[in-house]
C-alpha cells in the first residue's frame, strides 16, 4: 500500500485538473465517463487501493458514491437499484476479497436477471502472477455467474470494454457482468483522443424484439379460442418494464392474471384480473396457460404443476429459458412487453377478442379467492401468543399502501408473507429471488429508498439475515435513506430447522441452526433511531405505525422487533417443496 500513500492528494488534484484540461485522461475517468454514457448516476462500493481512481472520475462526472460496509450489501443494493430504475446497476469492488465478498450480491443477481455491472479491481500488469496484493484470478471465479466476464488490458480501451460488458446486462434475458481492471491500467493516463469512448446512444441495436411475426398471428388465435385462459407474469415483465403491454393484454382478453417475483404490483387487489389464491386451481382448469417471463424452476415445480391437457404458451426473453423442463405448445423469444402488445394488436377485429365468454370463468376463479382468503383469515387475525408469523404478514399488509415498497428478506416469513402482503403498484414487491440468498433485504431497502426518495421503505426480515448485513442500516441513514425493519424473530434458522427435526427428531433437529434471543430494537437505538418489541398481536399496527413516523421525522431507520412463535412454518416448508 505504499505507492497509494506516495501518490497523495497533490496527484490525485493534478490528474483531475489535467482531464478537466482535456489534455489526459486516466482509466479511472474514463471508467466515470462510460458509466455516465451509460446513464449510471450512483456506485455502490466499499473503498480499497486498487479503485480509487474511478472514485476521483465519479466525482467530476457528478455520480454519486455510495460506499457501504460490506461488499454483499453493495452488490445487493446494486441490484436493487436496477430493479428500482430500470437502468445499470453498478458495484465498484477492490480487488481479492472485495471481489468475492460481492460474489453473493451478483450470483442473487444472475438467478434475478437483474443488469448489473461489478467492476473490480486487479493488481498491476507489471505484478501479473507475481503475488501482487489481494491478487485473485476474479476474471475466472465470475463467468459462471454472469453473463460477460472479462479483464481490461489497456487504458485506451477502458470505457469501450465498460460498454461491451453493459451491452451484455441487456441483451436477451438481463443479468449482471463483471469487468476486471488492473489498477496501473486505471492509474494510467493516455490523451483523450487516443481513448476509446462510444458515444452514448449509438452503439446499441434495440433490444425490444417480437421474435417471429408468424408467431405472434398463432398466439393470438390461441388466445381468442380459448374458453378457460390463465397468464403468469414474472420479473421479467417488470425489469424490462413491459408492465404497460402486459396489464393492456389482460384486460383486452378478459384474462385472469398472476404474477410471481418482481412483476407482483403490477395489478392491485381488488383489480377484476388480479388473482393470487388460486393459481394451482388456474393451471390445473385452464385450456391455455400463458407463462411470461419465468422460468419453469423449483417455483413452478418443473412446469410440472401446469395441466397437461392445457395449450402451454410460453414467452421469454432467452432462448434457452423456453420449454426447458417440460414439453411446450408454442414458445417465443424476445422482449416481453414488446411480444404482449403485438398479440394484443393481432387479436384486433377477431370476433370479440373471446372477452364475452369469459365471465364464467373468472367468476369461478373469483369466488375460489374468497374461499382461500376466507380460509386463512384465522391464521391472519389469529391472537395467539407468542405471535403467528401470518399476523405479522397481514399486519404489514394492512400498513401498505402505493407509495410503500416492501422487501421480503428471509426464509420461511418471507414465504408466509406471500401469502398476505399484496403490493399496491409496479415495482413495490423486492425478494431474493430464485437463489434464496438471506441478507438482501439492508442493500434492497437502501437502494429502494435512494431511488424513490418520497416512497416509505418497510423490509420484513427474518433474524437469521437481519443479522448478515444489518449493520449497513448505518449506510442507509448516512446516505439520508432510512427505512422501516421489522424483523419476525423466532431465534431460529427456521425454514431449514423443520426439516432437520422431520429427519432426524427433536433432539438432533435444533442443531446449527438456533440463534440467540437478541432484542433487535436496541440495534436502531444504538444508530440513533427508533426500536420497539412486540411481544401480543394487537400491538403490531400501533408498532408499525409509530415506527413509520419515527423514520419519517427523525430521518432514522427503525427496527420493530416482534416475537413469533418459532413452532409456526410454511405449507411450502412442511411439504419441503423447495427440494422436489
Amino acid at each position: 500500500m505504499a505507492d497509494l500513500a506516495e501518490r497523495g492528494d497533490t496527484a490525485t488534484d493534478t490528474l483531475a485538473r489535467k482531464t478537466k484540461d482535456g489534455n489526459v485522461v486516466s482509466g479511472g475517468h474514463l471508467v466515470a465517463k462510460a458509466l455516465k454514457n451509460e446513464g449510471v448516476d450512483t456506485v455502490f462500493t466499499l473503498c480499497g487501493g486498487h479503485i480509487i481512481d474511478i472514485y476521483d472520475g465519479c466525482i467530476d462526472e457528478g455520480i454519486r458514491i455510495v460506499d457501504v460496509r460490506h461488499e454483499q450489501t453493495a452488490a445487493h443494493a446494486a441490484d436493487g437499484y436496477a430493479r428500482q430504475t430500470g437502468r445499470l446497476g453498478c458495484v465498484v469492488t477492490t480487488a481479492g476479497p472485495g471481489c468475492t465478498n460481492a460474489v453473493t450480491g451478483v450470483a442473487t443477481a444472475f438467478r434475478s436477471e437483474s443488469p448489473l455491472l461489478h467492476i473490480g479491481g486487479q493488481g498491476s500488469l507489471t505484478q501479473h502472477k507475481m503475488g501482487s496484493l489481494q491478487d485473485l484470478p476474479h476474471v475466472e471465479m465470475m463467468k459462471p455467474i454472469t453473463k460477460f466476464s472479462a479483464g481490461v488490458l489497456s487504458t485506451e480501451r477502458v470505457a469501450d470494454m465498460i460498454a461491451m460488458a453493459a451491452r451484455e446486462c441487456f441483451a436477451g434475458a438481463y443479468g449482471p457482468s463483471y469487468l476486471e481492471i488492473p489498477r496501473d491500467v486505471l492509474d494510467r493516463e493516455v490523451p483523450i483522443e487516443r481513448a476509446v469512448v462510444p458515444q452514448p446512444g449509438r452503439y446499441r441495436a434495440s433490444t425490444r424484439s417480437i421474435g417471429d411475426p408468424a408467431d405472434i398471428e398463432k398466439l393470438a388465435d390461441i388466445l381468442v379460442k380459448a374458453e378457460r385462459p390463465c397468464v403468469l407474469f414474472g420479473g421479467q415483465v417488470w425489469m424490462t418494464r413491459g408492465h404497460e403491454e402486459a396489464i393492456a393484454l389482460v384486460r383486452g382478453l378478459n384474462i385472469p392474471a398472476y404474477f410471481n417475483g418482481a412483476s407482483r404490483g403490477m395489478l392491485p387487489p381488488g383489480d377484476p384480473h388480479y388473482f393470487n389464491r388460486t393459481r394451482r386451481l388456474a393451471f390445473d382448469k385452464a385450456d391455455v396457460i400463458l407463462i411470461v417471463g419465468t422460468p419453469f424452476d423449483f417455483r413452478m415445480g418443473y412446469g410440472k404443476r401446469l395441466s397437461q391437457d392445457a395449450t402451454i404458451v410460453q414467452i421469454d426473453a432467452d432462448y434457452r429459458t423456453v420449454g426447458r423442463n417440460r414439453d411446450i405448445s408454442l414458445g417465443l423469444v424476445g422482449d416481453p412487453g414488446a411480444i404482449l402488445g403485438a398479440v394484443l394488436a393481432a387479436t384486433t377485429g377477431r370476433s370479440d377478442n373471446g372477452a364475452k365468454g369469459r365471465e364464467g370463468w373468472l367468476a369461478g376463479l373469483r369466488e375460489a379467492e374468497g374461499k382461500a382468503l376466507d380460509k386463512l383469515m384465522p391464521l391472519f387475525k389469529s391472537d395467539q401468543n407468542p405471535i403467528h408469523p401470518y399476523r405479522v404478514a397481514w399486519e404489514l399488509n394492512e400498513a401498505l399502501d402505493e407509495n410503500t415498497v416492501y422487501i421480503g428478506d428471509g426464509g420461511d416469513v418471507v414465504t408466509i408473507s406471500a401469502q398476505a402482503v399484496e403490493p399496491r403498484g409496479p415495482g413495490n414487491w423486492m425478494d431474493p429471488g430464485a437463489l434464496g440468498s438471506l441478507g438482501v433485504g439492508t442493500g434492497f431497502a437502501m437502494a429502494a429508498k435512494i431511488a424513490h426518495p418520497k416512497k416509505d421503505v418497510l423490509c420484513l426480515y427474518g433474524d437469521g439475515s437481519f443479522g448478515m448485513t444489518a449493520f449497513d442500516m448505518e449506510t442507509a441513514d448516512r446516505f439520508g435513506a432510512p427505512y422501516l425493519a421489522v424483523v419476525a424473530n423466532n431465534s431460529s434458522m427456521n425454514q431449514i430447522r423443520y426439516g432437520q427435526i422431520a429427519k432426524y427428531g427433536e433432539q438432533r433437529g435444533n442443531i446449527g441452526n438456533k440463534l440467540g434471543d437478541v432484542p433487535f430494537s436496541k440495534f436502531a437505538e444504538m444508530l440513533g433511531g427508533y426500536g420497539e418489541e412486540v411481544r401480543e398481536a394487537p400491538e403490531i399496527a400501533p408498532a408499525l405505525r409509530r415506527a413509520r413516523e419515527e423514520v419519517r421525522s427523525r430521518g432514522k431507520s427503525a427496527v420493530v422487533n416482534i416475537w413469533v412463535d418459532p413452532n409456526e412454518y410454511a405449507p411450502g416448508t412442511k411439504a419441503q417443496t423447495m427440494y422436489k
